[in-house]
């Protein structure tokens, strides 16, 4: 492996409190543009529902707005979430994005209904869509696919697209899948990271090369949020934090704004409960990021590390991808 990797960025689109929906999504392309001028790798959305502080719901027609303001940085889901679809019209809607965007295009898929009961069946899901989707994944891969030409039903657009497809997950059955099937891995370590070493681990272990990919490929997700000075990194963290507390006391709302104090907003027990799910942050300045976010590549030993910044202040989160190319960890594009 190189000394260094290429790095991407995950966005869900946020939407601060006192915005509106298309404010915040005008905030969202400015992030893409930044992430490409920042010479990141990809720029990937991933799908939600029934968060007001989140657009990213309609993830493939947010993306086609993303690549036609953007002219290099690839554009991807990171993810959909497949048991809420039918996998032929994922084809449709991901071949139409590679007709439009060329090679570009990644897909990721998650098993994970990215919402609420209420909302799962508001979307006309069961709770045993999820359980077909190694099947789904491999529907999906076959609508992308060359070999569909005698078959009744084709994916127009989609069919020869060959759009390439990445899972998605945060424990040991995304891993073996992956591995099973010989496509590339993302595991969720931004959010979800207690199985983080087993995961890779299994995936590396068990992957059958395939038409998709000859050797294991892993991409590790993390929250990085840079500035000036720790102090100004960690106060705009705290809108994260936040929104994780909402998330867990079942609280709906927009981008919190940051505070300086946490402690009046959440408990001893709700504290550790986000501090663990958010482990796997490096949140500061360069020169304090950027020594443990190396012990953690070389640790892990990522082929590609994908990262997030869930911030209210637009100018702190497009200052934090200004501030990537300080590292000097990741492979950046010209």
């Amino acid at each position: 492996m190189s000394n260094t990797i290429p790095l991407s960025f995950l966005d869900l689109a946020p939407v601060p409190q006192g915005k509106t929906i298309a404010e915040g999504i005008a905030q969202t392309v400015e992030t893409a543009q930044q992430a490409e001028k920042s010479g990141l790798n990809r720029y990937w959305m991933a799908e939600h529902h029934n968060m007001p502080g989140i657009a990213s719901a309609a993830t493939a027609v947010l993306l086609s707005h993303i690549g036609s303001q953007t002219k290099r940085i690839r554009i991807g889901a990171g993810g959909v979430m497949l048991p809420n679809h039918a996998p032929l019209v994922i084809a449709e809607q991901f071949g139409t994005l590679q007709a439009l965007y060329g090679d570009r295009v990644d897909l990721g898929l998650g098993r994970a209904p990215g919402t609420d009961g209420a909302t799962f069946q508001a979307l006309r899901r069961q709770m045993k869509d999820a359980e077909r989707f190694p099947q789904d994944v491999q529907e999906l891969m076959y609508f992308l696919g060359n070999d569909t030409d005698g078959s009744p039903v084709q994916a127009f657009p989609g069919a020869k697209s060959n759009v390439p497809i990445w899972i998605l997950g945060s424990s040991l059955f995304g891993a073996t899948l992956a591995a099973h099937f010989g496509l590339p891995y993302v595991f969720a370590s931004h959010f979800a990271p207690q199985m983080l070493s087993q995961a890779i681990a299994a995936y590396r272990e068990q992957f059958k090369p395939s038409a998709y990919l000859d050797k294991p490929y892993v991409m590790l997700a993390a929250n990085l949020l840079l500035a000036d000075d720790d102090a100004t990194a960690n106060y705009h963290f705290t809108s994260a934090q936040q929104s994780f507390v909402r998330l867990r006391r079942g609280e709906t709302g927009q981008m919190p704004k940051p505070t300086h104090d946490m402690d009046s907003i959440w408990s001893q027990a709700e504290k550790m409960m986000v501090d663990n799910a958010l482990s796997v942050s490096f949140v500061g300045s360069v020169e304090t990021v950027k020594p443990k976010l190396a012990a953690f590549i070389a640790t892990h030993q990522p082929d590609e590390l994908i990262v997030t910044a869930n911030v209210y202040d637009q100018a702190a989160r497009l200052r934090s991808l200004e501030l990537t190319s300080e590292l000097n960890l990741f492979t950046l594009q010209a």
